[in-house]
């Protein structure tokens, strides 16, 4: 009797462990697909055995909406791989790409997308967005991700932290985009952000200073430490100087495209424009198959540099600096299709 009793206690205990084993996994299960339901990047990889990636997706669609954006970006395409063959045929200078050249390319590797980011160009936004896609669930909106968090260098990975043969890999199964915009309002507006506003200290500092050293006369005992207060006509002597690269490279938010992301080397398979921002940014995000859960942050500044103050602040310059401008800048020009500003004095 004792022995049987026991036994049933046993039983007993066995029956209640299974049983919350048994419950613990249902509640797992609901609170995954609940996740789930609120955050979709949660889940591992986009690309399952048998699915289609953004790449294939791009150069054959399955959507018929989406074959004639693919006309259009098989232009801007085009346009590219024109320019850099007069630029090759022109150029003297044969290099090859090192991974160094490569740390603007941003990887996600559940998409198989790789970002160029250049500054000025909505990059914030982009990376923003790309933490959300690489996150796996940590973020689901990208303007809840602080403007200085999307900067933080480990928050991304970027190609140059591959292998050669990991690199080569992705250079040829990713989908590679980047994204442009006129070159001398691009120009104009990392002036304004970065020379114009107090709290770019560090800017005044390590550029400002400089500027004002070389190319300001008499310049005051404040203007030479500080160097807060540079006239665009100062900035525009400092990119003109051949002096100034002799330095080293330029910085990147000023940097030309053709240099930061190297599209006379890299094959992207989509250029996106600052103009025309938001559509084409989403056009990437359906390719990449999540354009139902997360769409490009609307952009609505009033203070965004436009044509009319670029033309503005063009005419404060020489004619020869306009010169020189549009020759450091040329090639960005023609391969993404920008047309010579009507304000510039070319002749």
């Amino acid at each position: 009797m004792k022995q049987t009793l026991s036994e049933l206690m046993r039983m007993s205990r066995i029956c209640r462990m299974v049983l919350a084993t048994c419950l613990g996994s249902f509640i797992l299960v609901i609170f995954y697909f609940q996740i789930m339901r609120r955050n979709p990047f949660v889940a591992e990889g986009c690309c399952g055995k048998g699915s289609r990636n953004a790449l294939q997706e791009l150069y054959n669609p399955s959507q018929p909406e989406l074959s004639g954006a693919a006309v259009l970006h098989q232009s801007r395409r085009d346009r590219v791989a024109d320019a850099c063959r007069v630029y090759s045929a022109s150029s003297r200078k044969r290099r090859v790409l090192t991974p160094g050249d490569l740390k603007h390319l941003v990887v996600d590797e559940d998409h198989e997308l790789i970002y160029c980011y250049v500054p000025k160009v909505a990059c914030t936004n982009w990376k923003r967005v790309m933490m959300v896609l690489t996150g796996r669930g940590k973020y689901s909106d990208p303007m809840e991700i602080p403007s200085n968090e999307a900067h933080v260098p480990s928050n991304l990975k970027t190609l140059n932290q591959y292998s050669i043969a990991e690199i080569n890999h992705r250079l040829k199964n990713y989908l590679k985009f980047l994204f442009v915009r006129e070159p001398f309002e691009r120009l104009v507006s990392a002036y304004r952000n970065k020379f114009t506003l107090k709290y770019n200290s560090s800017f005044h500092k390590r550029f400002g200073t400089r500027i004002v050293r070389r190319y300001r006369k008499n310049a005051t005992r404040d203007a030479l430490a500080n160097g807060a207060d540079v006239k665009f006509e100062e900035f525009a002597e400092y990119l003109a100087d051949p002096a100034t690269r002799r330095d080293g490279p330029l910085n990147e938010h000023w940097q030309t495209v053709s240099q930061l992301c190297h599209p006379c080397h890299v094959h992207y398979d989509l250029v996106g424009k600052y103009e025309t921002l938001e559509e084409d940014a989403n056009y990437v995000l359906r390719l990449a198959g999540v354009g139902d859960a997360l769409r490009f942050p609307s952009y609505a500044k009033s203070t965004r540099t436009t044509d009319a103050m670029t033309a503005q602040f063009f005419g404060n310059i020489s004619a020869a600096q306009q010169v020189r401008l549009y020759q450091l800048y040329k090639l960005d020009f023609l391969m993404f299709n920008y047309s010579t500003p009507g304000y510039l004095r070319l002749d």
